[in-house]
């Protein structure tokens, strides 16, 4: 049923007290007179009475007569008016109600000729039930019409402000009746949408307060590996422990590799506390992506031998260009190529590739690394997780590579997912929107 206005329901209950009391008042007469005869007493009366004043028209104006019958009439309690034939009054006798209705009339008649007319009127021996009846309807027209509005608006209402209550607690476990008041149904469906609302963004905060906690353990944990190490470098050689040229060399390189990554964990910081705010300051412009990517791969070859490692490339000869800004799209390809790289053993291979499907440029970086658990997948693009479930730098990274690179792509209307080889090793795949290029 669609709920109704306000309006709308206090015109049916205005409706509904108006005519329904009247009519339970006109009931019991209807019934009486269409349905119900009268007692036996009345009906034998008013017959007697009919037979005696019609008998003889000429005694209509005998006064004995009129005497008598008017004794006749106040004994039996009926009403008796004799008409002529133009309806003047001839006698009048008892009670009558012009208003109403006559119980028994007859008309007179000499040959053609019309004497006039004979009514008999009685009163109504149960004249106080249709009072009683009706004010009996008005009592339950009205207890309906409370009901209704106390089920459809009162109870509403009343549910809403102690929700509101609860939510000015801090419980925002609450459910409101529905109404077929269209005003309060309306309100209803937002107060439930507001604490709908509110539920979700008290778990988004709760979730993004956990992620600050373990966000800022986490940059504790990885600045304090490599500042304690190099502390522990450069104290020994300040006191003068490592005399050996060769130890010296050793100590000083340690501290460099310290030193590269803590300036890799703070660009990586820098750059993931600029993700909220990347898509207003987003510089995009017309890229072509073959050129691109050939200077990304071509930028960590040397890293790739170094490792003995070798870099597939596949790269179509067609022209791929889209809006995007060119610096943080080289940062993606570099950070999937120096993950994949990191992660591949000695004479591995790591095999990057791209193409174009329909709308979309698609690009994969695959390796032979020992791949993703399926208990780590989920939580891959989490902030400082490492699926190898360690806080050790063995491989390096500061786990926020590859979350980067993720955001990146989305703030640029793209994805990037990660899977397995069913040879072994991890697979990236990752794709962005294409736009016409320029005539």
């Amino acid at each position: 049923m669609k709920p109704l206005k306000i309006r709308q329901w206090m015109f049916v209950g205005l409706l509904i007290i108006l005519t329904v009391p009247r009519l339970f008042y006109e009931i019991p007469g209807l019934l009486d007179r269409y349905v119900f005869e009268q007692p036996s007493e009345q009906r034998a009366e008013l017959k007697a009475t009919l037979r005696v004043a019609t008998a003889n028209p000429a005694k209509w104006h005998n006064k004995a007569w009129q005497a008598d019958l008017r004794k006749k009439s106040e004994k039996s309690d009926v009403g008796i008016l004799i008409l002529d034939s133009s309806d003047r009054v001839i006698f009048r006798s008892g009670p009558i109600e012009s208003e109403k209705k006559p119980k028994r009339q007859a008309t007179v008649v000499d040959g053609d000729h019309v004497l006039g007319r004979v009514l008999l009127f009685a009163p109504d021996k149960g004249n106080v039930l249709p009072t009683v009846i009706a004010a009996i309807a008005a009592i339950c027209a009205f207890l309906f019409i409370g009901f209704k509005m106390g089920r459809y608006v009162v109870k509403p209402l009343e549910a809403m402000g102690k929700a509101a209550r609860r939510i000015a607690g801090g419980d925002l476990d609450f459910d409101l009746p529905k109404s077929s008041a269209a005003e309060v149904e309306d309100v209803r469906a937002a107060f439930q949408a507001m604490g709908q609302g509110l539920r979700e963004s008290i778990a988004r905060q709760s979730k993004l307060e956990e992620e600050r906690r373990l966000f800022i353990g986490a940059i504790a944990h990885d600045l304090r590996s490599p500042l304690f190490v190099l502390r522990g470098f450069l104290t020994r050689l300040e006191k003068g422990l490592a005399s050996d040229p060769e130890k010296i060399a050793r100590y000083a390189a340690i501290c460099g590799q310290k030193a590269e990554q803590l300036d890799r964990l703070v660009s990586d910081l820098f750059s993931y506390t600029k993700m909220d705010y990347m898509e207003q300051t987003l510089r995009k412009k017309q890229l072509e992506m073959g050129p691109l990517m050939d200077e990304v791969v071509d930028d960590f070859l040397p890293l790739a031998r170094a490792k003995d490692v070798v870099i597939a490339y596949d790269s179509p000869s067609t022209v791929c260009t889209l809006q995007g800004d060119g610096d943080l799209l080289r940062r993606v390809f570099a950070n999937l190529l120096d993950n994949a790289i990191r992660y591949t053993p000695a004479e591995g291979k790591i095999d990057v590739g791209w193409h174009m499907d329909k709308d979309q440029f698609v690009f994969t970086v695959e390796d032979t690394g020992p791949g993703i658990s399926e208990h780590d997948l989920p939580h891959l693009f989490e902030p400082f997780y490492r699926a190898e479930g360690s806080r050790n730098r063995e491989t390096g990274g500061t786990g926020l590579g590859l979350t980067i690179a993720k955001r990146i792509l989305r703030a640029h209307g793209g994805d990037l997912i990660a899977g397995n080889r069913t040879s072994g090793g991890a697979v990236f795949t990752g794709w962005l929107e294409l736009c016409q290029a320029p005539q």
